[in-house]
């Protein structure tokens, strides 16, 4: 809490010492503007990397700030990376226990990558759907890929196929296999070879491990991919 109260500091400092309202220069403000773009990004930076969900958790908030007034940097990127990675692919144990395993950070961080919308992101994503075994993230991560649309070779919907079979096997869960049906109907259209999403949604569609209205969801969609 330190660093978050540092930055906070450092916010006023900024401010204060440019004058900021002061101008009526139309290019002035433009720099000013610039420059508290850079010093909101440090403060994501900052606390991003540092200890404690609440720090990641206001990170997040600057970031779901700035895409909602259509900025996306560099180190909002990266700053996105690796909240969506905490506790998957950054690790931090005391006593040999992890201590930051924060699902609903990265659950969050997918989402906003959803929202940055590039390659970059989705490529991320797809780690996060590899790596994590969280539903909660994984569900966030499926429907940021299918926001986004990128489809190459076929890399994303067989990522997806991956996964649901995982869950098939060792942890049915209704919800996250709603949101890989609605992934398949979204990216419908930039598959290939249709063959893996029409067994994966046919698995679905007859494992009554998942309760009925996601069975039923899986043969409407089933239905609109084969073109039936």
């Amino acid at each position: 809490m330190r660093k978050y109260a540092a930055c906070i500091v450092m916010i006023f400092v900024c401010l204060f010492g440019m004058g900021y309202g002061q101008t009526n220069d139309q290019k002035e403000v433009t720099v000013e503007q610039a420059y508290l773009s850079s010093v909101e990004d440090i403060i994501i930076k900052e606390l991003a990397s540092s200890e404690g969900r609440d720090n990641k958790l206001v990170s997040l908030q600057y970031i779901e700030s700035a895409l909602n007034n259509g900025r996306v940097s560099t180190d909002m990127h990266t700053a996105l990376n690796s909240l969506a990675g905490e506790g998957v692919f950054n690790m931090v144990r005391e006593n040999g226990r992890m201590s930051n395993n924060y699902p609903d950070i990265r659950a969050k961080a997918c989402e906003l990558l959803g929202r940055v919308g590039n390659e970059e992101a989705s490529s991320t994503l797809v780690k996060i759907v590899l790596a994590d075994n969280e539903p909660m993230v994984l569900s966030a991560a499926i429907r940021s890929l299918a926001d986004i649309g990128i489809n190459n070779n076929d890399e994303v919907v067989s990522t997806i196929a991956w996964t649901a079979r995982k869950f098939d096997i060792i942890n049915p869960t209704s919800s996250l296999a709603l949101d890989i049906l609605n992934a398949y109907e979204k990216l419908a259209s930039t598959v290939e070879n249709k063959t893996e999403m029409v067994q994966s949604i046919a698995s679905i569609a007859t494992n009554y491990a998942y309760v009925t209205p996601v069975r039923n969801r899986a043969h409407e969609v089933l239905k609109k991919v084969s073109g039936q």
